[in-house]
């Protein structure tokens, strides 16, 4: 057995319970109960009080708080943002990409707005996705079909389906910043019951 494996038995719940029931052995071999058995008596109880501990529970992984969580998708915001710039696309996506990105900006902005949504982790998942995942996928899914479009004319403009996924993205993260103004208009009301209930 290692040490450290040693030192963790000394400090568990099976060899503290152990040792407390060892101790009412002492006891009882002091006053004369136990008799020439002694030994046996206070191996037995030890046994038993380590047999009778609650097992040892593993302690909880250690997961970014929500804060750190926003932190590290502030910065891939900033990449996304890089990324973005360096790609050219039709004004009606420019736009709609725009008016995402300035969305997704606001509800990053450090300050209540970040508070309301560390507190929701389906939100955090939500702009996560959109921006590590479906925006990078659907300009950089355009730029590779659009090649593809001038070798087969005729088949529908790439830039359609860009800016269909760029919409239904600005339509989830406008709900969720929907839902995140209705927790504070929740909260403001509770308030409000609050101070009515105390001036009663």
């Amino acid at each position: 057995m290692a040490i450290s494996e040693f030192t963790g038995y000394l400090e568990s719940r099976k060899n503290i319970a152990g040792s407390a029931c060892g101790l009412v052995g002492l006891v009882l071999t002091f006053t004369g109960v136990a008799g020439p058995y002694w030994p046996v008596v206070v191996a037995g109880l030890y046994g038993a009080g380590a047999l009778i501990a609650p097992p040892e529970r593993p302690s909880l992984p250690d997961f970014p708080d929500p804060s750190a969580q926003l932190e590290a998708l502030r910065d891939d915001f900033e990449k996304l943002g890089g990324y973005l710039t360096d790609v050219e696309l039709p004004p009606a996506a420019s736009g709609r990409l725009t008016e995402l990105t300035e969305l997704l900006a606001a509800l990053l902005d450090p300050g209540w707005v970040s508070e309301v949504l560390a507190q929701d982790p389906e939100g955090i998942h939500t702009l996560s996705r959109a921006i590590r995942h479906d925006i990078p996928e659907a300009v950089d899914t355009f730029v590779r079909t659009r090649w593809w479009s001038r070798m087969t004319p005729g088949t529908e403009p790439p830039e359609r389906h860009l800016e269909r996924q760029l919409t239904l993205l600005h339509e989830e993260a406008d709900r969720l910043a929907s839902g995140l103004r209705e927790t504070e208009a929740r909260r403001q009301e509770s308030h409000t019951r609050y101070l009515q209930d105390r001036a009663q």
